[in-house]
């Protein structure tokens, strides 16, 4: 089962023209997933030939204009196709209220149910076949929260060698056993799955954090990621400024996903201020807590793999 993540947007505050707004598509087989959707959103889903109409969840970090204004756009452009299937959205207090009131002023022709929940706790939010995803608070200077995509534990490997050897013949008896059922031998004996299943094996971990300050709890919360997207938004030399306005600084987000031990860390949502060439002084100074930090760019492309 693939899974892959998109950033169609890294940018912070406003949009510039070689950088669109923080937002994140993941895809899981055929599941898409929308994390924030800045202004124009819809820009970078038709240059990476995304399929934006078949996107089941739209998740959002915050009210913050950079994060939700091109939500309106793929709401109507998902009324041009002949979508029957809920979209859900979910973010924290006024994402209802802006949702309805977005709906009403620009007389919003909408042909399929719009779910809008919207999130006061740590909570599950979403569940699926074989995942969840859990939305967990962050501190902004307004209600801010961030979200995890966790598969659930895979089954262990199946020994077919094992398998014939207790009596089980290949055929059904071998999918039963697969699917945790026991079955009998052909000498009457139970096998249980456990007689001829491995140990199992973990699921894959995506997380999505962005406009906080830095806080441990994080850590916690992303803890063991195959990919964190984390907010770098300013250097060192701003660190005033990034606690002030309630940021994080590349270095943060570089401690987060060291003590936090991810796989791999990537940053988001950076300040206008640095042109993609000032963006190296971000990276190296991630790169001086956790040595693998790399920076998004728009319309880069993760794969996320399943680590055995």
């Amino acid at each position: 089962m693939n899974m892959e993540a998109f950033c169609l947007g890294c940018g912070g505050m406003m949009p510039l023209p070689y950088r669109h707004l923080t937002s994140m598509l993941l895809r899981r087989d055929g599941d898409l997933f929308l994390f924030d959707g800045g202004e124009g959103t819809q820009v970078s889903l038709r240059r990476l030939n995304l399929k934006w109409k078949k996107i089941n969840a739209i998740f959002v970090s915050h009210t913050h204009a950079d994060h939700i204004t091109g939500l309106p756009g793929i709401m109507m452009l998902s009324a041009q196709v002949d979508r029957t299937e809920p979209l859900y959205i979910f973010g924290p207090p006024k994402i209802a209220e802006y949702i309805e009131t977005s709906r009403r002023v620009l007389d919003m022709y909408i042909n399929y149910p719009v779910v809008v929940k919207e999130i006061t706790a740590p909570c599950v939010c979403y569940e699926g076949d074989g995942f969840y995803i859990r939305a967990f608070p962050l501190q902004h200077t307004k209600t801010c929260v961030g979200y995890t995509l966790e598969e659930l534990d895979r089954p262990g490997e199946f020994n077919p060698e094992k398998a014939e050897e207790l009596g089980v013949p290949k055929g059904p008896l071998w999918g039963k056993l697969q699917k945790g059922e026991d079955v009998q031998a052909a000498d009457g004996k139970i096998i249980h799955p456990s007689d001829v299943m491995g140990a199992k094996r973990s699921g894959r971990k995506f997380s999505f954090v962005t406009d906080t300050q830095y806080i441990p709890s994080i850590a916690r919360e992303v803890q063991g990621s195959d990919l964190l997207i984390c907010e770098g938004m300013f250097a060192d030399d701003c660190a005033d400024q990034a606690k002030e306005k309630k940021h994080m600084t590349a270095r943060q987000a570089a401690t987060i996903a060291r003590d936090a031990k991810v796989s791999r860390m990537a940053m988001i949502h950076y300040s206008p201020r640095y042109t993609d060439r000032d963006l190296d002084v971000l990276l190296k100074q991630a790169q001086e807590v956790y040595p693998g930090a790399e920076l998004c760019r728009d319309r880069m492309h993760f794969e996320i793999p399943y680590v055995d």
